[in-house]
């Protein structure tokens, strides 16, 4: 297991939070957007446990776990709330993309970090 680096945590953070901010430019508090921080430490403890070995021979692990995490809790979630709020489909469709592309901003900002 590798150590879990703070600053990467913080970088993915930052990333998420700035793809949000693309689609979201409008609507929330800003301080919400610090909330990425608790999906950022959770995949950098993900691919902490992984270890920087197999990371490095397998790097498409990086997308996998951050791609996945959002395609299998977070946007279950999504649509199950929307759902029952009676959200527009295009809503969700367009928060759909923008966690799935702001998880895999996380992902890539952890592979870069290395």
């Amino acid at each position: 297991m590798g150590v879990m680096d703070g600053v990467a945590v913080l970088a993915a953070a930052g990333a998420a939070a700035a793809v949000l901010w693309l689609f979201w430019r409008d609507r929330g508090p800003v301080w919400a957007y610090g909330l990425t921080l608790i999906p950022a430490a959770m995949l950098g403890h993900a691919l902490a446990r992984i270890g920087p070995d197999k990371l490095a021979l397998k790097p498409w692990l990086y997308f996998m776990q951050s791609g996945g995490l959002a395609l299998a809790f977070v946007l279950p979630a999504l649509w199950l709330l929307g759902l029952r709020d009676g959200a527009a489909k295009a809503a969700m469709t367009r928060d759909s993309a923008a966690f799935v592309l702001a998880y895999l901003a996380m992902g890539t900002v952890f592979w870069i970090w290395g």
